[in-house]
């Protein structure tokens, strides 16, 4: 049986509106305080994973009793950020797509590397998005349909030294086998034009973003 979508909360910045994201046959992971994050409003995540440092011995029990599978791992001898963890687990499931909510919050370093570690699952073929009241956020490396939802703007802003063969199909400003090269705000606030538009690139990595105020 083929699993449709795992949606990961982890600790950042996360809001209660988001539990109402979860469908019924979704598999939920918590990395970290986004285990308590779902405890709290009686989720029983499918595997709770992480150090555990950002929450307290009462709460990191009510998590393992509360957790189908629970993972602990050292906060000083791992190599992976607990985010980073729970997304290896997601992605051994081998579901079309993984949605990732409080990988956005006030530690800068953090929300870079959950965005970067989001290629990891782009070379798996698996879609991947991280998502805020403000902001989704994905990857590709081939082609990506946007649809229109409460985001109206989309910026393209490559994260490798170049992207190339960049055609935009159903956006205001269309691009036409164009190059991004890190540093370019060439692709920064575009809109769609009617309800979904068409990202096509030949080579690279690209972050595509769709925002509000």
């Amino acid at each position: 049986m083929t699993i449709q979508r795992v949606i990961i909360f982890t600790g950042g910045s996360l809001e209660e509106s988001y539990i109402k994201e979860i469908q019924s046959d979704d598999i939920v992971i918590g990395a970290d305080y986004g285990a308590w994050f779902l405890v709290q409003h009686g989720i029983t995540p499918e595997l709770s994973a992480g150090d555990f440092d950002s929450v307290t011995e009462d709460q990191l029990r009510k998590i393992q009793q509360n957790s189908k599978q629970f993972v602990i791992c050292d906060p000083i001898n791992k190599n992976l950020s607990d985010t980073e963890l729970a997304l290896e687990y997601a992605m051994e499931m081998k579901p079309r797509e993984i949605v990732i909510f409080g990988a956005i919050g006030t530690r800068l370093d953090h929300t870079l590397a959950n965005i970067q570690i989001m290629s990891k699952v782009c070379k798996q073929g698996i879609e991947c998005s991280i998502q805020n009241t403000h902001n989704r956020l994905t990857i590709t490396d081939s082609v990506h349909i946007v649809h229109k939802n409460d985001f109206p703007y989309v910026s393209l802003i490559p994260l490798t030294n170049s992207v190339t063969g960049i055609t935009l199909e159903g956006f205001m400003y269309p691009l036409q086998e164009a190059t991004l090269s890190i540093g370019d705000s060439l692709g920064i606030s575009n809109r769609l034009l009617g309800d979904k538009g068409t990202v096509t690139i030949s080579e690279g990595l690209l972050l595509v973003i769709q925002s509000k105020d």
